[in-house]
């Protein structure tokens, strides 16, 4: 017998007010100010008329569009253990601005039997299905004004920036300023103008460091010495040098490298989000550097950084394909990219391998060797190419019309009843056993209906054009595969195999085997179909002598031939339509813009 759960009844909540107060984390004015005014509205015109006891106050200092608030939630979990049983905001954005949300909220709270009140509109009941409309459009404005104020705080920035002022923190070397506006700047700027001035304690420092970068002769790690040495350190307080506990001395140039690239030192605004690049827009504040200098400096850098010999990583040409195949029927373990000995000048000897698999491990280098000749048996014969469209071809209306054979002559058949139907009615029309606005009616509804159908019948026709279209890109691909590959770049090989090939599968002997993606799985699959079929056929005429070898390759005679044994593979066994959309999958060709840019680079 089984046994029912029930959903266990809600707690009973406590008779008694729960207060909500939010103000927003980007809000100017004080946020206790706020919370003050919200306050005394709640307790003026909710708390001093009921009586019901205030049991908890609940404060959150953060966005409404967020429900990830600590006061908030905090709010429904007592509110679940039956705390209180009202809850009291100022207006309803102050419950949150995502309506969605905000929303579901004052429904879980109410299948805990709490009720939620608005101070501003005590009577609303937001359960109530007219108040519902309310309390919604409620939400609704209140995320418009808050989508409304990014919008405004976006624009205020660009203006800003555009007339040449800094936004953000003060690189390490200038300050932020605030002041109060007089009356006349306060229509301009509002009631605090914001700039940035050079520092005059941290100025020094970074002039010094751009003196010694544009001598040429000291490098980062010497210049972070220079510094050192005089104790100056960084507007954090990270020094220029650490020195480890090993005795070993740690030079901070990273920071050094982030001044020297910044522009704002040459008194230029940039912004790549804001796609403005150096020299475009000067900002308002003194440079610390010229121009001329921070252009200096920046060839430097480009010189040196060119002269350093860069630490190649290994690349692994098959990463996330390869997979281990301990025996036929077992599953299959994914390999990674690992180099034993990294630290050699030769960089180590990279394998793919997992640890996990008791060591198993394959040299990458014999892996890859690998590649281009099972791509060669994949490569088809160009002169193969018109039997392969020719079967495919047959193969396509089988599969796309075959299985429904009537499907086009249902569609036709249904135009030309359309017609009759017309026909018909047309003539009642004239003997006057309709009306016109019956007729109206009916061929208003003919119009409609010989619109679909023709739409379907187009429909069809445009699915095999396409299909066949993405036959040839695919062809025309397949038939180069391995001369192609070998003629590209390390980068764009790794980028054709991962179009084409699915799973790299490496047996124990180290042996590799493709499976590939569709099309082309499907294609090799054809293809070696028509190679068996040609076979059969120059062996028959071998042994009958009665045809010329033009006949034994005639196109449709082997598609034929073809079509016959395909017919007899196991997905023919299955219901027509799921024999289509499996058809359908081993032809789609979702990958044609990559591969003809690729086909290209020979």
């Amino acid at each position: 017998m089984a046994v029912q759960t029930r959903k266990p009844k809600p707690i009973a909540p406590q008779a008694g007010w729960a207060v909500y107060l939010r103000t927003s984390s980007d809000e100017n004015q004080k946020p206790e100010l706020s919370r003050a005014r919200q306050r005394f509205a709640i307790e003026k015109n909710v708390l001093e008329r009921s009586d019901k006891p205030l049991i908890e106050e609940y404060v959150d200092v953060l966005t409404g569009k967020s429900p990830d608030r600590k006061g908030y939630q905090r709010l429904l979990q007592d509110a679940r253990a039956g705390k209180f049983s009202h809850v009291i905001v100022e207006r309803a954005d102050r419950f949150g601005r995502n309506d969605t949300e905000a929303l579901r909220a004052i429904d879980e709270l109410h299948e805990f039997g709490v009720a939620v009140r608005f101070a501003n509109q005590p009577d609303l009941d937001p359960m109530d299905p007219d108040d519902r409309v309310l309390v919604a459009l409620s939400f609704t404005l209140a995320r418009r004004e808050s989508s409304l104020l990014g919008i405004r705080v976006k624009g205020g920035l660009r203006a800003k920036r555009e007339s040449g002022g800094y936004i953000g923190q003060a690189p390490d070397g200038y300050i932020n300023v605030e002041a109060r506006t007089t009356h006349e700047e306060k229509k301009l700027y509002g009631r605090t103008a914001h700039w940035i001035e050079l520092d005059p304690e941290r100025a020094p420092i970074w002039r010094y460091a751009w003196d010694l970068l544009l001598e040429d002769r000291l490098t980062l790690e010497d210049i972070a010495e220079a510094l050192h040495a005089r104790g100056y350190r960084h507007r954090s307080g990270r020094p220029f040098i650490e020195v480890l506990k090993d005795g070993r001395r740690k030079a901070n140039i990273s920071s050094l490298s982030n001044v020297f690239h910044n522009w704002t030192y040459a008194g230029w605004i940039v912004s790549e989000r804001c796609s403005i690049p150096p020299k475009t827009l000067r900002g308002s504040w003194e440079p610390l550097v010229t121009t001329e200098e921070m252009e200096r400096g920046l060839a430097i850098l480009a010189r040196r950084n060119q002269r350093r010999s860069v630490r190649r990583t290994q690349d692994y040409l098959l990463k996330g394909m390869v997979y281990y195949s301990p025996a036929e029927g077992r599953p299959t373990i994914r390999l990674s990219g690992s180099t034993s000995n990294a630290g050699r000048s030769g960089g180590g000897t990279p394998y793919y391998r997992d640890a996990r698999a008791g060591g198993i491990s394959f040299l990458c280098t014999d892996v890859d060797v690998q590649i281009p000749t099972e791509l060669r048996k994949i490569q088809i014969d160009p002169d193969m190419i018109p039997l392969i469209r020719a079967s495919y071809t047959q193969e396509l209306a089988e599969k796309l019309g075959h299985a429904h054979p009537d499907e086009r002559q249902q569609l036709q058949a249904a135009l030309k009843a359309v017609d009759e139907e017309e026909g018909r009615m047309a003539r009642l029309l004239a003997s006057g056993r309709i009306t016109e606005a019956v007729w109206d009616s009916l061929w208003a509804e003919w119009q409609d209906r010989r619109s679909k159908l023709r739409q379907t019948i187009e429909t069809l026709d445009e699915a095999r054009e396409t299909h066949v279209s993405n036959l040839d890109s695919a062809l025309g691909f397949i038939a180069k595969i391995g001369v192609l590959y070998n003629g590209l770049e390390r980068a764009d090989q790794k980028e054709l195999l991962r179009q084409v090939v699915q799973q790299v599968i490496v047996n124990a002997e180290g042996t590799i085997r493709l499976e590939l993606r569709a099309p082309f799985a499907y294609l090799k699959e054809l293809t070696d179909e028509i190679r068996e079929v040609s076979s059969r056929l120059e062996g028959s005429e071998r042994g009958t002598k009665t045809d010329s070898p033009e006949t034994v390759r005639n196109g449709a005679e082997c598609s034929s031939w073809l079509q016959d044994s395909w017919n007899n593979r196991n997905l023919s066994e299955q219901s027509p339509d799921l024999h289509r959309s499996v058809f359908i999958q081993r032809i789609q060709f979702p990958y044609h813009a990559h591969l003809v840019r690729l086909s290209t680079l020979d």
